[in-house]
C-alpha cells in the first residue's frame, strides 16, 4: 500500500481532518458538507462560515481532503461495468418503453413535462406501482418508493386501482410508497436532503417529485428573483442525481410548462426551469393530450436515444398501449 493509500485509509470522516472537531463536523454536516469529496471541492470562506471556524483552518482542512481524495478519473470500462447494474421500470406501455430504451432507468433523471391533464402524474403513479415488481431482487427487502408531492396530486385510491390492474396486492403497494407533501420550495429541498437515510434504510429504488418546479415557481416571482431560484433549483436537481448515482435509484420528475410568446410558429409550449433543468435531466419527454384517453410522448433529449414519439393510453386500469 502506498503512502497516499495509507493516508486515504486514515482520513475517512470529517473529524479526521486537521482543525475539525466533533462540534465543527456536526455544523458542516448540517450545512451539507458530509463527506471528504465535498470538503475538497469547497470554497475556504464558505466552509469557514458553515463550520463557524477560521478561514486558515478551513484551507488546511480542504488541502488535507484533496490529498486524501483519488484523482476522480477512471477508465471507461469501469464505468461500463457500473452501468451494468442499471435496471428499467416499465411504464405499462410497450410503445412508451421502446421510446425510452426499455423503460425509466435507474442512475438517471427522467423528466416529463406538459400541460394540465397530459398524463405526467399518471405516469408517476404507474411507475410507483410497477417499480415494486420490476426492481425486486430475491433475498432483498421489498422495493419502496419515495414520492414528494408539491401540487397535492397524490391519490392513494389511484394506486389501489393501478395495483389491482398490475396484479399486485393494493395494501402492500400502498405501504411501499412513502409520501411527503412539500409546503414550499425550501421544505421541498429539505425533504430531499433528509431522504438519504431513508433511501438506505427502506430500500428506496425510485424517487418521484411531482412537480419539481411548482413550489419554486410560486416562491420566486419576477425577474429579480430568477437568479436565486435557478441556483436553488440547480442544487436541488444535483441532489437528485447524486442519489441516482450513489444508490442506483431511478428519478422521475414532472415539470410545469408555459407558453413562450417569442415562438410565433409551431408549438409555444416551453418547460419551466430553463437551462438548469434542460441540462440536468437525462431523458426529457414532452407529453400532450390527444383524443379521449390517448396521450403522445415525445422524447426531445437523451444522451443515447434518437428523438421520437410514442402513443399510449391512460385508462382506469393504468398506462397502456
Amino acid at each position: 500500500m502506498s503512502d497516499k493509500d495509507k493516508k486515504y485509509e486514515l482520513l475517512k470522516e470529517l473529524e479526521d481532518l486537521p482543525g475539525i472537531g466533533g462540534v465543527t463536523a456536526d455544523k458542516l454536516r448540517k450545512a451539507g458538507y458530509d463527506d471528504l469529496q465535498k470538503i475538497a471541492a469547497s470554497n475556504p470562506h464558505e466552509l469557514a462560515e458553515a463550520g463557524e471556524f477560521g478561514v486558515e483552518a478551513a484551507k488546511k482542512a480542504i488541502e488535507a481532503a484533496k490529498d486524501a481524495m483519488e484523482t476522480g478519473f477512471e477508465t471507461a470500462d469501469n464505468i461500463l461495468e457500473r452501468r451494468k447494474a442499471i435496471k428499467r421500470i416499465p411504464t405499462g406501455s410497450e410503445n412508451f418503453d421502446e421510446l425510452l430504451g426499455g423503460g425509466v432507468e435507474t442512475q438517471s433523471i427522467t423528466e416529463c413535462f406538459g400541460k394540465f391533464s397530459s398524463g405526467k402524474s399518471q405516469v408517476g403513479f404507474q411507475l410507483a406501482v410497477n417499480a415494486q415488481a420490476a426492481l425486486a431482487e430475491e433475498g432483498e427487502p421489498p422495493v419502496r418508493v419515495l414520492f414528494i408531492d408539491s401540487e397535492s396530486t397524490f391519490r392513494p385510491e389511484r394506486i389501489v386501482q393501478l395495483a389491482e390492474g398490475a396484479g399486485l396486492d393494493p395494501e402492500t403497494a400502498l405501504k411501499n410508497i412513502f409520501v411527503a407533501r412539500a409546503e414550499n420550495s425550501n421544505h421541498q429541498i429539505l425533504l430531499l436532503e433528509k431522504a438519504e437515510e431513508m433511501i438506505k434504510k427502506e430500500n428506496i429504488r425510485l424517487i418521484i417529485v411531482d412537480s419539481l418546479t411548482s413550489q419554486f415557481r410560486a416562491d420566486y416571482l419576477g425577474r429579480g428573483t430568477l437568479g436565486e431560484r435557478q441556483q436553488k433549483l440547480n442544487k436541488h436537481v444535483h441532489t437528485l442525481q447524486k442519489y441516482a448515482d450513489k444508490f442506483n435509484v431511478a428519478i422521475y420528475v414532472t415539470n410545469q410548462v408555459m407558453d413562450n410568446p417569442a415562438i410565433l410558429f409551431g408549438d409555444p409550449t416551453t418547460p419551466i426551469g430553463g437551462h438548469v433543468l434542460a441540462h440536468a435531466a437525462t431523458y426529457r419527454v414532452y407529453l400532450r393530450k390527444s383524443k379521449e384517453s390517448k396521450r403522445i410522448a415525445r422524447l426531445i433529449d437523451s444522451p443515447s436515444l434518437p428523438e421520437g414519439e410514442a402513443v399510449f393510453k391512460v385508462t382506469t386500469k393504468g398506462v397502456g398501449d
